[in-house]
């Protein structure tokens, strides 16, 4: 299987939860990593997203300790669409 990742940085305007965190996330610049899996038997190269890694906490949060959250990559799609929309 071949997997590759993709660092980014996604800014959220608005608190957020995340499953098996007690209380919300600030917004704020997170680091999340993507990855993704080769699909094979296809004529042109081809991935599937298969995992969203979410460093918490936020960029410009205190960084005496880091939490590496693992979510579906429908679940960041969803939380990305809820940060969006007006309140």
């Amino acid at each position: 299987m071949n997997v590759r990742t993709t660092r980014s940085t996604v800014t959220f305007t608005k608190p957020f939860r995340l499953d098996g965190f007690n209380e919300n996330q600030p917004p704020g610049d997170y680091r999340v990593d993507i990855d993704e899996e080769l699909i094979e038997g296809v004529s042109f190269l081809a991935y599937r997203r298969i995992a969203a890694l979410f460093h918490l906490p936020a960029l410009s949060e205190p960084q005496t300790s880091i939490q590496v959250a693992s979510i579906t990559p429908a679940t960041f799609d969803a939380m990305l669409e809820q940060d969006s929309t007006a309140i």
